[in-house]
């Protein structure tokens, strides 16, 4: 099944219960996004802000009910902050650990990934292998919390991180362009910048012959990524199903096979500014009012032309492995765009923390993408399994609070 079809299979094959009334104390689903970019963006910040402090209230709460130091406490607490943030010298430490992770031999063993040849391939196996259990799913969610979690927690144990893992808010970029972004500038303190400039540019065409193509617009690189810490990285494994103007390419020898190659960028800003603006991002947290429809227009209802925030930041970064959803993880932003995603729904959680970041109306769904082939509804009971990535197999209430459980973060 080829990537662009993540976001194109018929909405026929959902298997959605009923929608969950909204709650009382959550924003309504008619309250007006500004349509300014400046402003929609100064609203998000402010909710972000209110989510912080009520997160942080709670933990202190949570810890003087217990009376003891166990358990997430402030002292503990993680801030997760926007990379534009940190520092120069915290973010050469964060990179030095991504370098570190991308020097260490894997745990994936070779007979079930020969292509993995570092800690770093261990995540992208597993994503790989999972795929078509962790989208469109009721897991989406929570298994990308738990594999983005224990990605910071290697860099930390394994490579001597201090930090928190960062985010990439796309309603900046949005506004910036992505090539002038802290994250995308190519300096010594980014992720690296585009690919090298490939002509002619030609569209990129989603579509599985049943529904309308989406056509997304090309970017202003599309090959090697020439500058930055990760110019010289090697992306190992796949393609499985990359998107490009010609339809989806794959590895012949296989998704999990060693096809060392560089990693390639094709920035978009165009589609960052169409499906992961911070009014596309406040209307995320804001309209929908259950738990399926708040994944649903994440991820771009079927059919519907939008790819969604989820989809608009996996598609405005481009190249290989950025249009292949299967080995998107290959690309050092993964995380900065996973731990973003996680941040709009911890904020959305915060909004009526009571039904949506525990119990059964937490979470909404089936087991397979899209219910196809038709599989059981998700319960909060189901187990995650990240494999060889790291980490004990994990209950999806255990991984509904980034305060509970095994987690001890939050957002700034």
């Amino acid at each position: 099944m080829r990537a662009g079809t993540l976001l194109l299979l018929a909405a026929a094959a959902l298997a959605a219960p009923a929608p969950a009334p909204a709650p009382s104390d959550s924003p309504s689903a008619d309250t007006p996004v500004p349509s300014d970019p400046a402003e929609a963006l100064k609203l998000l910040e402010s909710l972000g802000e209110s989510a912080f402090q009520q997160a942080k209230e709670e933990v202190n709460e949570v810890a003087r009910r217990s009376g003891t130091s166990s358990g997430c406490t402030l002292g503990q607490l993680q801030i997760r902050r926007e990379w534009g943030t940190l520092t120069k010298q915290e973010k050469k430490e964060y990179i030095s650990a991504v370098k570190c992770l991308q020097s260490k031999p894997p745990k994936t063993p070779s007979a079930k990934a020969p292509g993995a040849k570092s800690r770093f391939d261990d995540f992208v196996a597993v994503h790989i292998s999972q795929t078509m259990e962790i989208h469109y799913t009721g897991n989406f969610l929570s298994w990308h919390r738990y594999f983005t979690w224990l990605y910071e927690k290697a860099l930390r144990e394994e490579c001597g991180y201090k930090g928190a893992q960062p985010y990439w808010n796309w309603g900046l970029t949005a506004i910036t362009g992505l090539e002038k972004s802290p994250v995308f500038d190519g300096s010594d303190t980014s992720l690296s910048g585009n690919g090298a400039l490939i002509s002619p540019k030609r569209d990129i065409v989603l579509g599985n012959g049943d529904l309308p193509p989406i056509i997304l617009p090309p970017g202003t690189g599309g090959g090697c990524v020439t500058s930055g810490p990760f110019k010289d990285m090697s992306v190992n494994l796949g393609p499985v199903n990359l998107d490009g103007p010609d339809g989806p390419t794959s590895n012949p020898n296989g998704p999990l096979a060693y096809n060392p190659r560089c990693l390639k960028r094709d920035l978009t800003t165009k589609i960052n500014q169409k499906f992961a603006n911070a009014s596309a991002i406040l209307s995320t947290i804001i309209q929908p009012q259950n738990i399926d429809a708040f994944q649903m227009q994440m991820q771009g209802i079927p059919g519907s032309g939008n790819i969604g925030i989820h989809g608009g930041g996996h598609y405005s970064m481009g190249g290989d492995p950025g249009r292949d959803f299967f080995v998107s993880p290959g690309d050092p932003a993964f995380y900065f765009h996973h731990s973003m995603i996680d941040r709009v729904w911890w904020i959305w959680q915060l909004l009526s923390p009571s039904d949506r970041a525990q119990g059964p109306s937490a979470v909404a769904g089936t087991r397979t993408f899209l219910n196809q082939p038709p599989s059981p509804n998700t319960t909060i009971n189901d187990i995650i399994d990240i494999g060889y990535a790291g980490g004990p197999p994990l209950k999806i209430k255990d991984i509904l609070s980034t305060t509970e459980g095994p987690f001890c973060y939050i957002y700034l």
